[in-house]
């Protein structure tokens, strides 16, 4: 079964720690329901700077990385029906891109 990379977009920091426990309860139960497909939890990612052939910025690009997922499901049609149940998603503060992980 292959593993697919959950990138985040979007979202934000909570401003009080009210909000955090429930972010944190929003995500731990999103986790829960996906039981044994989570691979790796990931978490947030700080500020991003993007490489290339013309040097590098601080801007992190277009639509910055906030954080990450890995998840094992049988088609990227089964990720992105476990992405849907994001709290990004759910509270239309983000995104999530859906990736397959490809082996080498």
């Amino acid at each position: 079964m292959p593993d697919y990379v959950f990138a985040y977009h979007g979202g934000g920091r909570p401003e009080t720690q009210e909000e955090g426990e429930q972010a944190m309860q929003a995500w731990g139960k999103w986790y829960e329901e996906m039981g044994n497909a989570v691979v790796h939890g990931g978490g947030p990612v700080g500020a991003s700077k993007t490489v290339s052939s013309g040097g590098v910025t601080d801007d992190g690009g277009a639509n910055p990385l906030s954080g990450f997922t890995v998840v094992r499901a049988d088609s990227i049609d089964a990720a992105c029906a476990m992405a849907k149940g994001c709290p990004l998603v759910a509270d239309g503060s983000g995104s999530v891109e859906v990736a397959p992980i490809i082996e080498m």
